[in-house]
């Protein structure tokens, strides 16, 4: 064989030999290309997932929270309509009271258990959360007060509590009923010197 035939020859081998490599190499990087792809997949699945989870747990959390909010009202209010029963009681001892005379020798007694009442009723009510509105000379609180009417007075500022006419009471922070008053108007002497 001359040079010029083995000069031929040979790159036709060392081409065969480089597709039999490639044919070899093209399974491999087949696989390895497939491969990564299903990587890629199950990464893309692992990061939904996640946020499922994230999501989920965020959820539960919302409602354990919502849960505990609700048991909690619950447990304070409970009582909110029984409450509401008692307070005409707790309003006729305190007109027994008022309207009771101190004086009279026969019924004294009967008005000292009548104060002895009314002092343990309070307490027994106060242990459940039920305080009292006894606005008198504060300043009227629409949230808290029911103005029953309005009076000039030399006494009071404007808008200040001049009269209770039935006390309110709270249940642990919530208006059970609110007190009704009569509010001052200021004076009606106008604050204005008008003779100059």
């Amino acid at each position: 064989m001359s040079d010029e035939q083995q000069k031929v020859e040979q790159p036709e081998e060392v081409e065969m030999e480089q597709q039999q490599a490639d044919a070899e190499q093209d399974p491999q990087a087949a696989r390895i290309e497939e491969l990564e792809n299903a990587l890629a997949a199950a990464q893309a699945k692992v990061e939904e997932q996640k946020d499922s989870v994230v999501r989920a747990l965020a959820e539960m959390e919302n409602v354990r929270r919502r849960s505990a909010q609700d048991v909690e009202k619950a447990r304070k209010f409970a009582l909110e309509k029984f409450a509401g029963e008692l307070l005409p009681v707790i309003d006729n001892l305190e007109r027994a009271l008022a309207t009771g005379d101190a004086d009279n020798e026969a019924v004294k007694p009967l008005l000292e258990g009548v104060q002895l009442t009314h002092k343990s009723f309070l307490a027994g009510v106060d242990k459940f959360g039920i305080k009292e509105i006894d606005p008198m000379g504060q300043p009227f609180n629409p949230d808290q007060h029911q103005a029953m009417a309005m009076q000039p007075s030399e006494e009071f500022p404007a808008n200040t509590v001049m009269a209770v006419m039935q006390k309110g009471y709270e249940l642990n922070g919530r208006l059970l009923r609110p007190a009704m008053v009569m509010i001052s108007k200021g004076s009606d002497q106008p604050s204005v010197d008008t003779t100059a």
